[in-house]
């Protein structure tokens, strides 16, 4: 069994190539700054990142295949059954998972109170049939 990491992105933002390139960079950054964030340790002028990651991540995602899966969600309510599988299976948010909002400063128009837009949620690298478990009602994104 392999591990992957797995991006859903809504569809119905029809964002532009490089709107959309930034958006999952975005999601593919959020595990690791999370992560790094959660243990760096300041050192003087500079911060020391002993990063702690799960034997199995490091073994078959790090040093592996760094397989990656971007699929498209129709809308945020689609994107958000996601999040509610993710707990499903005790996944836990900003942990194992999170959603990643748009501060709508370019192309999208803001759809939250707080000025945002949700485009995304990620996930931490998965044991590949857990990822299927939650991917298997989207598609590919094209």
């Amino acid at each position: 069994m392999g591990y992957r990491r797995l991006f859903i992105m809504r569809k119905d933002l029809s964002m532009s190539a490089g709107k959309l390139a930034a958006q999952v960079g975005h999601c593919a950054e959020a595990y690791w700054t999370r992560l790094i964030g959660t243990q760096a340790v300041q050192d003087g002028d500079d911060y020391l990142m002993p990063v702690r990651v799960p034997k199995d991540i490091f073994e078959q995602y790090i040093c592996g295949s760094f397989v990656k899966i971007i699929c498209e969600a129709k809308n945020k309510n689609q994107l958000l059954k996601a999040k509610a599988k993710a707990e499903d299976l005790g996944l836990e948010e900003n942990v194992d998972f999170g959603l990643i909002y748009d501060n709508c400063l370019t192309e999208l128009e803001p759809e939250e109170e707080n000025g945002t837009t949700l485009t995304g949620i990620w996930f931490r690298p998965l044991p590949d049939d857990v990822a299927h478990e939650i991917s298997r009602k989207y598609q590919l994104y094209r």
